[in-house]
């Protein structure tokens, strides 16, 4: 599994996956479906409201410009998604942790014409598979890749958490059973990511979640805040094994 870590304007590191062929593969035939479907439709609405040669002028005001430029209109109106991409659970995004712009969508729909439709695809499957960050040309040139926006393998709470189980331990924070795993889940990534980054956003992030938890519990919050976070992890840990 390749990964990629992306340093945000806020000077916080995340970490993403990088969507591989296969998957990218996958959005790409669903999105020619989508096409397939919007040609059938168009057609048929086009060969029942239009007759003579005014047709010709539907196919090419109306028919050629989807099929020219869905791709590109997508990925700009749904922020770096096509639908075949949302239904896998991919994304366009910057290495630089800039969000992309309209140019950067244009840069790449632009070169899906020669490392896509001219080699059928055999030059952009060469490079995203050979390629340091998975990108084809048309993603080297905008600086951006594509990522997995859905966790490869979901895991539950219990499977990541290092945690003594005491059986005579009792829970200072019963009310953290209002939330729910998830929940728990981005606390211990933030937790992590505390950890791991030790500069001045992961410790205003690990402020800021701790005072928002204590307010949604409506619970006294402790001085130390990192504390405070792990006891609500211990607490939902022993509350629901």
């Amino acid at each position: 599994m390749k990964t990629i870590e992306i340093t945000t304007a806020q000077k916080v590191s995340i970490q993403y996956e990088l969507a591989p062929l296969g998957s990218r593969i996958s959005a790409f035939m669903i999105d020619m479906l989508v096409l397939i479907g919007l040609m059938i439709i168009l057609n048929l609405i086009g060969g029942l409201v239009i007759d003579g040669e005014a047709y010709m002028y539907f196919v090419i005001l109306v028919i050629l410009p989807t099929l020219l430029f869905y791709t590109l209109a997508s990925e700009i109106l749904l922020n770096g998604q096509t639908l075949g991409k949302r239904a896998v659970g991919l994304r366009i995004i910057k290495l630089n942790g800039e969000p992309a712009e309209a140019f950067d969508y244009v840069l790449r729909w632009a070169f899906r014409f020669i490392d896509i439709w001219g080699s059928a695809g055999s030059v952009a499957s060469l490079m995203i598979s050979s390629s340091g960050h998975s990108q084809r040309m048309g993603d080297l040139l905008s600086g951006s890749t594509v990522v997995r926006t859905k966790a490869s393998r979901q895991f539950r709470l219990e499977d990541i958490l290092s945690l003594a189980k005491k059986e005579d331990y009792e829970p200072k924070y019963p009310e953290v059973l209002s939330l729910s795993e998830q929940d728990m889940l981005f606390v211990k990534r933030v937790l992590d990511r505390h950890k791991k980054y030790k500069n001045e956003a992961h410790k205003q992030v690990i402020l800021d979640l701790s005072e928002h938890l204590a307010q949604q519990l409506e619970v006294p919050l402790l001085k130390n805040r990192l504390d405070f976070l792990r006891q609500l992890l211990l607490d939902y840990i022993v509350l629901t094994r």
